[in-house]
């Protein structure tokens, strides 16, 4: 497949869970030389190829494992002791999953929901933007983001949400964000925050206190306020506070 760089990139939008496969070195008589590629799929199905036979078996029999690790991996092989083939050669196949991009919700589409799409896009996130206003979308101004123009609860009800996704609660009113928040917090999650003064945040933890929404635990691993602590004053500088705290979530998130 010529375009099998471009389908690579597809499939890491998509979070569907592969890895490409690439010969890097090779001497000796080889079914394929340097450069030839081949995805894999988690249930070992294929596109692409390396050069068949056993060789390639062997990488595919090995993906499974290896995107369960994560972690990319070097293979060598010679065709005719490892492998039983009789080209002689010597083959190095570079395998790498295919990481799924990280998933941004922004619940809000006013001045700071528009800024952090926009560096959310810089950072390599999908973006989904949210919000029920009509029209609001009509001059967000920034392109390549997914917009859902339909009541939060229902937009929240048919979203998918897992490990890899990243909340940003910016909506227009106060009881907005706060049913935002009482919905997403407990769906699956790499981060959420929502952006409020230290009073309004305050009011908001007790009234969730109070009704058992959420309990102290669970509210430590909300971010609120949003961001991290600077003097931000534009939705410019707001933005880049916000995804300043969820860049290093993110990373420590792979470190782990």
């Amino acid at each position: 497949m010529d375009n099998i760089l471009t389908y690579a990139d597809q499939l890491r939008v998509q979070g569907k869970p592969a890895a490409l496969c690439i010969v890097i070195s090779t001497s000796g008589s080889t079914p394929r030389k340097a450069g030839a590629k081949m995805i894999v799929f988690e249930d070992k199905k294929s596109t692409g190829t390396i050069g068949g036979g056993n060789i390639e078996k062997k990488v595919i029999d090995s993906v499974p494992d290896i995107i369960r690790e994560g972690n990319p991996v070097r293979m060598n092989f010679e065709l005719e002791d490892d492998l039983a083939m009789h080209c002689g050669g010597k083959m190095e196949v570079y395998i790498e999953p295919l990481t799924a991009m990280p998933k941004l919700y922004i619940f809000g589409a006013g001045h700071v929901g528009r800024e952090v799409a926009r560096v959310g896009l810089l950072a390599g996130f999908r973006i989904t933007v949210f919000d029920e206003r009509k029209g609001i979308f009509e001059q967000f101004g920034v392109e390549n983001c997914t917009f859902v123009n339909d009541t939060y609860a229902k937009s929240i009800d048919v979203a998918v949400f897992d490990e890899n996704t990243y909340n940003v609660i910016v909506t227009p009113k106060h009881e907005f964000d706060e049913a935002v928040l009482e919905l997403v917090a407990k769906k699956p999650h790499a981060y959420t925050g929502m952006m409020g003064s230290r009073s309004k945040i305050a009011i908001i933890k007790k009234n969730y206190l109070d009704r058992g929404v959420f309990t102290e635990e669970e509210m430590k691993q909300i971010d609120m306020p949003i961001g991290i602590r600077f003097e931000a004053e534009t939705p410019f500088e707001i933005a880049v506070s916000i995804m300043a705290k969820i860049i290093d979530t993110k990373n420590r998130k792979s470190k782990a």
